[in-house]
């Protein structure tokens, strides 16, 4: 009876998730790989280490983020349920999480500030490159009231160990590392990466470098490049998309019994390609230094811990031999936490919690003929709490943050100094509230954990959308922030759950945002013609203004894996001879509408409904499996829609040990196998350039080896 009712279990969550997907369709990624849910989840975004506090979290590392780094941020995450990619060619590419983008989410190293102009324009690079990641976390719910009104979509931690945070060698001490190589893809990527570590229980030192490049993109259609067709075999490449990026960084820590401190300093530089001008090149320059301590059994805090950071970031675009336009941004970031003694009480409950202090400020410079915003001055301070009450059924959580932001700009900027230098304050107050049921039973913890949040938070307006006046060419339009701005201000709410059984399990979310005022960019109906706004707008730069407007965004997320070979849960066969099979499913769809003008808002991405066979036998594994993504036709008016289509892919690796620790990697990535011609929703070079917009990559195989010691 017990096996039938297992079978039956499964089949229920089996069929839960194709009512999800039916009527359209079969998904695009390759990979679901070691993705947690709902679960409790170790997170390193500090405040969360090691109390086992639950929030809604997906994490990549391993074996598993190896096997799916690509060349962005945006890339690598792309696929992974309520995630894409805000893809601006193949060398920029920041997360959209359930269709927020921008400085709407929070992109963290190592939990503190990563201060660049990534969200400022869609073709300015994230400058953090997945080689010297260890970790990616992404974060939703209460917990993202931990790092401010920019993650009020949520927050992505990119971790490394820079700064150790924990013993990893005795007293005798010793020497780790990590080098890998890769190579192939439809850019032709040649990468190389390597970290070493070596110390004892008192200093560790780290060192890590990184070099990557790639040449222009290679794609199913025949593209328009100008003068450089005739040496572009085919025409099949994006012009002006290839790329050069390299760095590395050196950090040191003291260990002692009750904590640590340590330093670190990294360069990260990239000369890169814009896509929308044949004749525009981007290079930036980031240098980041930051200070970080921790001392346990302070008083009434089980640890506190200090992280002060500094960047310094240039960005120059090129056009051919001169540098044109030029953003510079310096800034610093102070980050103060507490962790609260866990309280015991009554009927097995338990209370613990993080209190903190959060500064920063940055200065944002822009010089040359294509700027469109003045010299500005962000700073903030925000106070914050997450406090968790665990109990004998589950778990209830809230936080909330109250942050003082003053945004000032130094100069008149626009064709009549329309926008005056000027400063404005803000206030942003933001709760959040989570609770999870857990009906789990037993030593396997079998059976289903439920959890909801819901949330009120704020924004502060950013430069951009205070102050801009002029033409932006990455968007191909003239955008106009306005002072007059106010809070954005919006509530959200999720409700979900995660069923387990043995190797299978199925998880299945929905979520729900309203905003009262979401500052969107918006059409004006005029045109600039370089000297003055004319109407209609006719073959000239269309005018937009960033303006509050009512909001909705909600949706559905949903993963399975169900074990079909190999061992006494499998499905179809017990039998283990040949190793192990799963089935591993996702899905997900948001829907994004501007209330006030009743139009759809852009850049959404379409259903998408994805499906693998994963096959494991001691150290072979291999994956096959499609990603199909749904037409999108949703778009505002005068938007470009894009065709659904389905993208097959395949990957194999192999693990083995040799000489005592050493561990080696060996992996290879089949991409869109079929050469399928595709474009992204996500993309804004799809609403931007017309029939020549850079369709997503052909068929591309990447090879690669890592080898740890």
């Amino acid at each position: 009876m017990t096996h039938v009712f297992q079978r039956s279990a499964v089949a229920a969550a089996a069929y839960s998730f194709f009512s999800l997907s039916l009527g359209n369709a079969w998904a695009q990624g390759a990979h679901t790989d070691e993705v947690h849910r709902l679960d409790e989840v170790t997170i390193t975004a500090r405040n969360l280490e090691g109390g086992g506090l639950l929030v809604p979290a997906q994490q990549l590392s391993g074996a598993a983020l190896t096997q799916r780094q690509g060349s962005t941020l945006g890339e690598t995450l792309d696929n992974l349920p309520g995630i894409a990619n805000s893809s601006f060619g193949p060398n920029v590419g920041r997360p959209i999480i359930r269709g927020m983008e921008g400085d709407r989410i929070r992109i963290l190293q190592n939990s503190g500030a990563n201060m660049d102009v990534s969200g400022l324009s869609n073709d300015h690079a994230v400058p953090i490159d997945p080689l010297t990641t260890e970790r990616i976390e992404v974060l939703r719910g209460p917990a993202t009231l931990l790092y401010g009104g920019s993650a009020i979509g949520g927050v992505v931690n990119v971790i490394d160990n820079r700064i150790a945070r924990e013993r990893t060698f005795d007293a005798k001490g010793g020497v780790m590392g990590k080098a890998e190589v890769r190579a192939g893809g439809a850019a032709d990527e040649r990468s190389t990466g390597a970290l070493v570590e070596a110390g004892n229980d008192k200093f560790v030192l780290h060192v890590d470098a990184f070099d990557r490049s790639t040449k222009n993109l290679r794609v199913p259609k025949d593209m328009n490049c100008g003068k450089d067709l005739a040496a572009i075999p085919n025409g099949r490449r994006v012009c002006n998309s290839a790329s050069d990026s390299n760095g590395g960084a050196v950090g040191g820590t003291l260990l002692f019994d009750r904590g640590y401190f340590g330093l670190s300093s990294s360069e990260y530089r990239s000369t890169y390609g814009t896509v929308a001008e044949p004749e525009v090149r981007i290079g930036l320059l980031r240098r980041h230094q930051v200070m970080e301590g921790l001392l346990r059994d302070v008083g009434v805090f089980q640890d506190l811990k200090f992280q002060l950071g500094n960047t310094n970031y240039t960005h120059t675009e090129y056009e051919g031999a001169d540098a044109g336009t030029r953003f510079d941004n310096k800034g610093h970031d102070l980050r103060l936490e507490g962790r609260q003694r866990a309280v015991r009480l009554s009927n097995g409950m338990q209370l613990e919690g993080v209190v903190g202090l959060q500064r920063e400020r940055n200065n944002l410079s822009a010089t040359g003929s294509e700027r469109f915003l003045p010299t500005s001055r962000t700073q903030s301070t925000g106070v914050f709490t997450y406090q968790a009450l665990k109990t004998t059924w589950g778990q209830l959580s809230a936080g909330a943050r109250a942050e003082t932001v003053e945004v000032a700009s130094f100069e008149d900027i626009g064709p009549n100094n329309d926008n005056a230098a000027q400063s404005k304050k803000f206030k942003p107050l933001s709760f959040a509230l989570g609770a999870m049921r857990n009906l789990r039973v037993g030593e396997a913890q079998n059976g289903w954990q439920l959890t909801t949040n819901l949330s009120a938070s704020q924004r502060a307006p950013k430069d951009y959308e205070l102050f801009a006046h002029g033409e932006h060419v990455a968007t191909a339009a003239y955008e106009i922030g306005q002072p007059s701005n106010g809070l954005e201000k919006g509530t959200q709410l999720d409700v979900g759950g995660e069923w387990k059984q043995g190797p299978h399990k199925f998880g299945i979310t929905g979520f729900a945002s309203q905003f009262s005022n979401f500052l969107a960019l918006r059409p004006t109906g005029e045109g600039w013609d370089g000297t003055s706004f004319v109407t209609p707008v006719g073959t000239n730069m269309p005018a937009y203004r960033f303006e509050g407007v009512r909001a909705s965004f909600y949706g559905i997320e949903s993963t399975a894996k169900l074990r079909m070979v190999g061992g006494q849960y499998a499905l179809l066969s017990p039998n283990a001879a040949h190793g192990a099979m799963d089935l591993e499913l996702r899905a997900d769809v948001v829907r994004a509408k501007d209330l006030t003008h009743n139009s759809y808002l852009p850049r959404i991405a379409p259903m998408r409904v994805g499906a693998d066979a994963v096959w494991s036998r001691n150290a072979w594994g291999a994956r096959f499996g499609f990603m199909h993504a749904a037409a999108q036709n949703r778009v505002p008016d005068g938007g470009i829609t894009t065709a659904g289509h389905t993208l097959w892919n395949a990957g194999i690796n192999y693990h083995a040990h040799t000489y005592g620790p050493t561990h080696w990697l060996l992996f290879a990535k089949l991409d869109n196998i079929t050469n399928k011609l595709a474009y992204s929703s996500t993309s804004v070079l799809t609403q931007t350039m017309g029939t020549n917009a850079p369709p997503l990559a052909g068929r591309s195989l990447k090879v690669g080896a890592q080898v740890s010691f």
